[in-house]
Order: C-alpha cells, then structure tokens, then sequence
C-alpha cells in the first residue's frame, strides 16, 4: 500500500476530515485540504519531518505510514535472507487448515521474543475472528505496536487500545 493510500486509510480510521487533518498538520486553513489531498493521491510525497508530524497526529507508530519494500515477492525473499543471517532459520512444510491435502511453506526463526511478537499477533488475529476484539480494537493494536503490546495479559500496555481491557493470549 502506498503512502498516500496508509494516511487515508488512518485519517479516515481516526475520524478526520482532509482539513481537519491539514490543520493540525499545521498547513493553512485555505489549502489544508487541497495539501493532504495531494498526498492521499499520491501527486506530492511526504518529507520525512512531515511524516513524522503525521504519524505523531494521527496517534499512530511512524512505521505504519511509511512505505515498505516488501510488497513484491522478491523483496520479501531478500528480507528472509538477510534475517537467516542473524537467526536460525528452518523452512516447513505445512499442511493447509482448510484443503489438508495442500501444502505451504512456513518460515520459523529460532527466537523467543519473535515468538513471543508473533504468539500475540496471532492471539489478536484469534480474538478479531472469534469477536472477542473490534476491527477497530485490532487495527488500533496494529498501528500502535509495540506500545500496544502486552505479552498475552503479562504487562500493561503503554498505550490502550482496548475498551475493555483483559488478558487474551491462550494458555498452551
């Protein structure tokens, strides 16, 4: 997703008109729109400063704005291959939940506090899909972490995202 495409989609998540939005960017009120417009549209791209002023408005990590290099399968294989270079890396075949007659590979990096991240992201995925957390609870979590992140109910989170806080991660 691009630039633009991510600040709309967080500016319309928070509630914000494009003018609204500008103005407390700190552009004029005159043309407050027209700026964040040419950004959404992708006609003008952020300086970094101006990023960073955006991601600090919209309440939101800097890196859930910026633009990855990881959408194309390559770049994807490039990232894999620079992290086996710093941890254990194993390849797994791995039967598909829905047509167990199909497989897919799986990615397992030898590290607890990676496990740890994704052992939440997937408790999260779990409570969207059970309804035990809102869409908006879950994408809050997303664009907020790490600060969202409480280690399966073993810590505070320094940032709530959640109307009614509780611990979540299974136990196995």
């Amino acid at each position: 997703m691009a630039i633009g495409d991510r600040i709309k989609r967080i500016r319309n998540f928070r509630g914000l008109t494009q003018k609204e939005f500008g103005k407390l960017i700190g552009f004029d009120e005159k043309t407050a729109d027209i700026r964040v417009a040419q950004y959404e549209s992708g006609t003008r791209t952020p300086k970094e400063e101006l990023l960073q002023k955006m991601a600090e408005v919209l309440d939101v990590n800097y890196r859930s704005l910026y633009e990855p290099t990881l959408y194309a399968a390559e770049d994807i294989m490039y990232t894999l291959f620079e992290l086996d270079e710093h941890y254990t890396t194993i390849v797994h075949d791995v039967p598909d939940e829905e047509y167990p007659e199909s497989k897919h590979l799986a990615v397992q990096f030898k590290s607890n506090l990676l496990d740890s991240f994704l052992k939440e992201w997937q408790q999260r995925k779990k409570d969207l899909a059970d309804g035990v957390i809102s869409k908006a609870e879950y994408t809050e979590w997303k664009l907020n972490w790490p600060a969202t992140a409480d280690d399966c109910g073993k810590h505070k989170p320094k940032k709530e995202w959640r109307d009614n806080p509780q611990a979540t991660c299974d136990e196995e």
